[in-house]
């Protein structure tokens, strides 16, 4: 058997383990004959992430599951990736958490200040702006991928895609995050213009909960927002006994 304890803090002794040779390093990392368990979970925190966003007459249904993970660890099983800008303006994150979290904060920031400045709630498509910037001019340091979407007096509900690089597009509804891959085609089969707030619950609830079922950096709960002009609305939905999400065949 060998010392655990000369294991951990010894510096210059030689290292044995019984399954291998005797290793003369001196450097921890080097001598270790596995693989450094500490390794993953000094790794950026990131999502690997489902988030999605529909409008309806009246408003905007987001929903992101919750999973952030640290290399291969989960570091977090209930994170909330819906992150307000403003009264009626939410960001669905995607990519890194530190660089997403960021940026919103910036965003936020300046929201507050266009606001005082022009008397009123801001525009969507403005905050949508905010984020294309920030993502395009820096777009060799971030890894970002977001959704920004609300309700403004202008236009109502309205949903912004920003990916990777700094595009912006605007879309009836859409979806990001690597979980996103596998529901492409349910959300062009089901998807219909003129749905319902509850039909855009039901939608996203679905598709969610399929892209958690298939990828395996998704998982989680998923949270829900509705936006309108009255204000927002926050659910959490789960799996299991008691659970609102649909089971599916992989389950």
């Amino acid at each position: 058997m060998y010392n655990t304890h000369d294991l951990f803090h010894s510096k210059n002794k030689p290292v044995s383990h019984p399954s291998a040779p005797l290793l003369q390093h001196n450097n921890f990392s080097e001598a270790l004959p596995f693989e450094d368990p500490l390794k993953d979970m000094q790794e950026a925190h990131s999502m690997g992430t489902s988030i999605m966003a529909v409008e309806f007459d009246g408003g905007v249904v987001i929903g992101a599951d919750s999973r952030t993970t640290t290399g291969s660890y989960i570091a977090n099983r209930v994170s909330d990736k819906l992150t307000p800008v403003h009264d009626r303006i939410y960001v669905c994150r995607s990519g890194s958490a530190a660089d997403t979290q960021q940026i919103s904060d910036y965003v936020r920031y300046f929201l507050q200040i266009h606001s005082v400045e022009v008397g009123t709630l801001p525009l969507v498509e403005t905050a949508a702006n905010l984020f294309k910037d920030f993502c395009y001019n820096y777009k060799d340091n971030l890894l970002a991928g977001i959704i920004c979407a609300g309700w403004d007096e202008k236009n109502g509900g309205s949903v912004w895609t920003i990916p990777l690089g700094g595009s912006l597009i605007k879309e009836p509804f859409s979806i990001g995050g690597s979980g996103s891959t596998y529901i492409y085609g349910y959300c062009d089969a089901n998807f219909k213009k003129g749905m319902t707030k509850e039909e855009c619950k039901q939608f996203v609830r679905n598709a969610l909960s399929l892209a958690m079922a298939r990828d395996g950096s998704s998982g989680g709960v998923v949270r829900l927002a509705v936006i309108t002009k009255d204000g927002v609305e926050r659910e959490v939905h789960h799996e299991g006994q008691g659970g609102t999400l649909p089971k599916h065949y992989s389950d």
